[in-house]
């Protein structure tokens, strides 16, 4: 499902119109990506958990040298 069929079903299932339902799809990810830039885990239920998490840097061999 793309960000354009989302919206479509959300302008569907409220009743809202699309450029309503844009604007709440939109307002929704831009507070999650808000919290997660933050540091904050956004969890939400019955959908997932979003984190963001540092992992280590890898040593990579290049096969052709």
């Amino acid at each position: 499902m793309t960000k354009t069929n989302l919206i479509a079903k959300v302008a569907e299932m409220t009743g809202l119109t699309k450029k309503e339902a844009e604007k709440a799809v939109s307002a929704v990810f831009a507070s999650m990506t808000e919290a997660l830039a933050e540091g904050d885990k956004v969890s939400v239920a019955g959908f997932g958990a979003f984190e963001v998490r540092k992992k280590q840097d890898r040593v990579l061999i290049n096969p052709v040298t």
